[in-house]
């Protein structure tokens, strides 16, 4: 396409013209009237030739999270196009998903002219008011002349730093009127005036970090999405750290995957599913290292009883996750990729030897015997444990990209299947939001065409946003949707029969669809596994379709997801087995829940 740096362009076009400039490779969106002009300049623009490819979802929470999807997969930053009023209220849901997990995203809504704001005009909604505790930074432009920069801006705030969502609120005038589009010169990064993130560490507290490391005779890193978010690079430079410090390593549920599930120092995911090793190690530590981790209180628990023995430094770049829930001792603010380069440098540089850690390692062989992770089998019933490590055995060798929706079947899919490297798990964390995992599916797709990505699903949440069949079929995208269809949204069904005495108020999914009819309705191939004895050839005809496919799973109708700490209680007082409810969970979680 001709360069049009310096013209005078319609607002529509400057915008077309500096996601172009970005880099900007696929836009998911759904049209309305206060982006019509966008659209527009969107269809002229390919029709010359350009590369920014829309998707039409088929509605705009979806949107949100394919780009989420897009951006977790690909570490590129995902992109967002909606009309004003119900457009921008609709995609709230996933902006907050976004800022809530650290994903880097810029949401452009479409916005009434500017005459017309504060009027209650048609579809007209306050954009910046409502996401302004749900985004990183939002923005209402005004003004043409501004909109060039305010996008160059909103990407480098979205991606730099703690990620997050951005948001772009574009009047309709200003989209039609025109300006001068000036390009940013050069390939440095803008350097926004107030918006300045640490990234680099501070040599001398990395210096103690090492010294306490050294020192440790029961350390643990405690690793989080940040690892991630940080590239490849860093997840690469944790597993080097672990080996020279021989240190057991845990995991959140957004860091999985930063470090090979199959190396012997993964302890597991720690937290209210956690490994019985994890969060026993956690409590017993002496000195907890926190990689990108935000001692969420999924993780925690009750804060009074959190790893008492230790002391404890945390590692972000996020100030204000410093001390927020628990008292640190050694506080390094920076981007963890830099500051676990450091360490290793510093480490290597004073010729440290590996400690010996014999005897925690001993203690934590000894929770590691619990096997925490076993479950029971009875009949041709399937357990959703045996399907999750039936899929993970079937898929392993491919390195397929597993999405989730959020209940049950993600912390089974947390603790079953093995993640052996970064951007391969996405799943919504921090806001548990139900129907994330299609559409994100279909954003890792997009962004890795080759990739088999697979949705592995809930039957009460896939139909959150089921819609987004027809997205995948439009797209020829090859998505596979595994359900295990319990008939129950099970979560809310495992915490009812705990704690509220079996009363299963409204957690029963009844009258659900045929899914293998609903399935073919949209153009995919359905499949049916009823019997445990069904699963290895049912997995294996669903992966050897080359379009997409869904496969409805009929899983034990009441297992619950064990193991479990109760909310707000401490990480020793674990639930192996529904036998040891009535004894652990009635005073603590009748309490807390």
């Amino acid at each position: 396409m001709p360069e049009r740096s310096g013209a005078e362009l319609p607002g529509a076009d400057i915008l077309v013209e500096a996601l172009n400039d970005l880099g900007v490779e696929v836009v998911f969106g759904y049209p309305g009237g206060a982006v019509l002009p966008i659209y527009d300049a969107l269809f002229r623009h390919n029709a010359q030739g350009g590369r920014i490819k829309h998707i039409l979802v088929r509605h705009e929470q979806a949107a949100v999270h394919a780009a989420e999807g897009y951006a977790r997969s690909t570490g590129k930053p995902g992109v967002v196009l909606v009309t004003s009023g119900p457009g921008a209220t609709n995609a709230v849901t996933g902006i907050t998903d976004a800022l809530m997990d650290s994903i880097p995203i810029v949401v452009i809504t479409g916005q009434v002219p500017t005459a017309l704001i504060g009027t209650d005009a048609f579809q007209e909604a306050d954009t910046v008011g409502i996401t302004r505790h749900c985004s990183k930074h939002n923005y209402l432009v005004k003004d043409p002349a501004r909109l060039g920069e305010v996008i160059h801006e909103a990407f480098h705030i979205a991606t730099s730093g703690r990620p997050g969502p951005v948001v772009v609120d574009i009047c309709k005038d200003v989209q039609v009127a025109s300006a001068r589009y000036v390009k940013p010169a050069g390939t440095a990064p803008i350097q926004h005036k107030t918006y300045r993130p640490q990234v680099k560490a501070d040599r001398a507290a990395v210096e103690q970090l090492v010294d306490l490391l050294a020192a440790a005779e029961r350390p643990i890193l405690y690793t989080g999405g940040g690892v991630i978010n940080s590239g490849p690079g860093a997840s690469q430079l944790l597993r080097e750290l672990a080996r020279i410090t021989g240190a057991p390593v845990t995991s959140t549920l957004m860091g999985l995957g930063a470090f090979p599930a199959s190396d012997p120092q993964f302890l597991g995911m720690l937290g209210m599913h956690g490994t019985y090793e994890a969060n026993h190690a956690m409590n017993q530590a002496d000195l907890v290292v926190a990689l990108g981790a935000r001692f969420d209180d999924r993780v925690t628990g009750r804060l009074d009883a959190f790893s008492p023995f230790s002391r404890k430094v945390h590692v972000d770049i996020d100030r204000s996750s410093i001390n927020k829930t628990v008292r640190i001792d050694l506080a390094i603010v920076a981007d963890v990729g830099h500051a676990l380069e450091d360490a290793v440098r510093i480490w290597k540089s004073r010729q440290h030897p590996k400690p010996d850690l014999t005897d925690w390692w001993s203690r934590i062989e000894g929770w590691r015997a619990k096997r925490c992770l076993d479950f029971e089998e009875e009949g041709d019933a399937i357990m959703p444990q045996r399907a999750v490590r039936a899929l993970w055995e079937a898929t392993r060798a491919r390195d397929p990209i597993i999405t989730t929706e959020v209940g049950q079947h993600q912390m089974w899919a947390a603790q079953h299947f093995g993640f052996e490297a970064p951007n391969k798990w996405l799943t919504s964390g921090g806001l548990g939001t139900m129907g994330y995992g299609l559409p994100a599916a279909i954003g890792a797709q997009l962004g890795n065409p080759k990739a088999l990505v697979i949705d592995i699903a809930g039957e009460a949440s896939i139909q959150m946003n089921i819609q987004e069949l027809a997205t995948a079929k439009q797209y020829r995208l090859p998505v596979k949707i595994f359900i295990l269809n319990n008939e129950y949204m099970g979560m809310v069904r495992q915490w009812q029969e705990l704690v509220y005495e079996s009363r299963y108020a409204e957690s029963y999914s009844d009258s659900l669809p045929d899914f293998v009819k609903l399935a073919e309705a949209y153009g995919w191939l359905g499949l049916r596994i009823e019997e445990r004895g069904e699963l290895e050839s049912g997995i294996a005809a669903m992966l050897a379709h080359d379009g997409p496919v869904m496969v409805d799973c009929r899983v034990a109708k009441l297992t619950n997801c064990f193991p479990m700490i109760p909310s707000g209680a401490a990480h020793t007082d674990m639930i192996l087995h529904v036998s040891e409810v009535e004894g652990d969970m009635d005073d603590a979680a009748k309490a807390l829940v």
